[in-house]
């Protein structure tokens, strides 16, 4: 089952990669104007909503990895 539902989500992504080049109507209007420093501070936003959800579900993965641990000993 784990093959099956990883060719499924690996062949989705790879069909839907062109659509995920665009962005918002809004950021596009931003970064077209051609002013370097607007660009990388919307890029720099954009890393920064990124990068704490994903620390977000390591810390849980984490926590439950020792959860499960300790319940083990």
């Amino acid at each position: 089952m784990f093959k099956k539902g990883f060719l499924f989500i690996f062949l989705s992504s790879m069909l839907t990669s062109e659509m995920s080049f665009a962005q918002c109507a809004m950021c596009k209007a931003v970064v077209e104007n051609g002013d370097v420093s607007i660009a990388e501070g919307v890029n720099n936003g954009i890393t920064y909503l990124m990068v704490f959800p994903y620390l977000l579900i390591g810390v849980l993965f984490y926590v439950i990895y020792r959860y499960k641990k300790k319940a083990k000993i």
